[in-house]
């Protein structure tokens, strides 16, 4: 298994580096004081055309939603991403911990990669610290969608969160 995925995002310059250390250029951030937003094209993908994502330091999410090529569709509505999330004035910083939640908007929450979760625990990748806060936040995650009709904006609204995607709100997918 590998080790985390660091991913940097810098509010001044305007840019990403993904996990290969690869620097690309953001069209928007957005700070909120639950958390931040930004969206970028993925040149170059075969099937995604861009992403936006929302980083959630106290729920330790990235919540991205993908925009496809023709012909193409997401494999769910949303990707959560189970992360710690550092945030700063000018750059924010995830470290992704393997767990992940598919989201089919108003039908179903799945939890996935716990193999690969299971595999940097056993590795040392991820302390016991960080490993028990992953976990307490998947399960938070997948709960609390549960609780809420698997309706994201209900959910994060019950907590006073309110996202927007593209100017609309998350549930006017």
């Amino acid at each position: 298994v590998n080790p985390p995925k660091v991913e940097v995002f810098d509010l001044d310059a305007g840019t990403n580096t993904d996990p290969k250390q690869i620097v690309r250029p953001v069209e928007r951030f957005r700070v909120e004081p639950f958390g931040l937003y930004l969206t970028r094209p993925m040149p170059g993908h075969p099937r995604l055309r861009s992403l936006e994502s929302w980083l959630l330091p106290e729920q330790r999410l990235r919540i991205t939603r993908w925009e496809c090529h023709p012909g193409h569709s997401p494999q769910s509505d949303f990707y959560l991403d189970i992360a710690a999330v550092e945030s700063g004035a000018t750059r924010w910083r995830t470290v992704d911990h393997y767990l992940d939640v598919l989201l089919d908007e108003g039908s179903r929450a799945e939890l996935v990669d716990v193999d690969e979760y299971l595999q940097a625990v056993r590795s040392g990748l991820l302390d016991e610290r960080a490993a028990e806060g992953a976990m307490q936040a998947a399960c938070a995650a997948v709960d609390g969608l549960a609780r809420h009709g698997y309706r994201l904006a209900d959910w994060l609204g019950a907590q006073g969160i309110e996202l927007s995607w593209r100017g609309r709100p998350a549930d006017d997918r």
